[in-house]
């Protein structure tokens, strides 16, 4: 069995000057030419990216002849928060596809938005976080005649397109498959992987990868949600590039290549802003100090803090 590695305290909860408790695990920070650029815990800690290198996915479909929009190529690389233009989205990409959403095979969800799960409490394929994903691997079987009804099995040409795309610019070949929490396959690779595969799609001249990291920025609210941080950060700062993964993972770019990953090992997200902002900084953003609050009754006697 492939075990989490015990990693190094990325990150603090501080209460009236005493650390009360910390969150363990493992970060990596490229320079623009690929090069560590600093790093806790161990950068080769074999992880699922799970949502985090849906960018990735969605370079193969197009690779393979998806034509979609730059807003509807950004849905397909979220995990988005369920909103009407969400589904909406999706439907669209289907409709393109020739298929409707009975097509859809990752499991059913709410609406990640509060509000929005509220209005709409029964879970639905459509209102899961992945649907747009989903749709975009259904796009890639319409224009390639790709078989539909088994297009979640890992030997699909599908998924072989996407371990390829991966391989090729992670620099790793992949040698153990899981099911991710939507359906899907997916693919164990090494923190440091996660890392060079985003340095690289960032950096890329090919079209493709182009396409698919300027429509995420583009259209950041396709990719997450108003409210949400990675969607916030990207509008914030023009040329960012940032995804979130379950178990909290998070990658993140910038124009020149510069890059991080990191995984939390308890697969809390509590630290998650803490050490974006501090992620981001070592990239040459200053993202400010808005760290998580730690109250004492109604005064603020602490924050979520990173360690570096």
């Amino acid at each position: 069995m492939i075990s989490l590695g015990i990693g190094e305290v990325l990150a603090e909860l501080v209460r009236n000057d005493v650390v009360e408790s910390q969150h363990v695990g493992h970060f990596v920070a490229l320079n623009s030419d690929g090069s560590i650029l600093f790093s806790k815990g161990d950068p080769d800690q074999l992880i699922y990216p799970r949502s985090s290198y849906k960018s990735i996915l969605a370079s193969a479909m197009v690779r393979n002849g998806s034509a979609l929009e730059p807003r509807l190529l950004a849905l397909t690389c979220a995990s988005h928060s369920g909103l009407s233009m969400h589904q909406n989205g999706a439907l669209e990409i289907l409709a393109l596809a020739g298929l409707d959403q009975d097509a859809l095979r990752n499991v059913k969800g709410k609406p990640l938005d509060d509000a929005a799960a509220l209005a709409n409490p029964e879970p639905t394929r459509l209102a899961m976080n992945c649907s747009g994903k989903h749709a975009g691997m259904l796009m890639g079987c319409a224009v390639n005649g790709w078989p539909v009804e088994s297009y979640l099995d890992v030997e699909h040409p599908v998924q072989v397109a996407f371990k390829h795309e991966l391989e090729s610019l992670s620099g790793e070949k992949i040698s153990h498959t899981a099911i991710d929490g939507c359906g899907a396959p997916l693919f164990l690779i090494s923190l440091l992987g996660l890392a060079r595969a985003i340095r690289a799609l960032t950096v890329s001249t090919d079209p493709v990868h182009q396409s698919v990291v300027q429509a995420c920025r583009t259209f950041p609210e396709m990719v997450a949600g108003p409210d949400r941080m990675s969607t916030i950060f990207m509008k914030r700062f023009p040329g960012v590039f940032m995804k979130s993964g379950a178990e909290s993972i998070m990658v993140a770019s910038v124009p020149d290549g510069r890059s991080f990953a990191y995984k939390v090992n308890d697969g809390g997200l509590r630290p998650r802003l803490a050490l974006s902002i501090a992620g981001l900084k070592l990239l040459g953003i200053e993202a400010g100090d808005e760290l998580e609050k730690v109250y004492g009754g109604d005064e603020i006697v602490g924050s979520i803090r990173a360690t570096f």
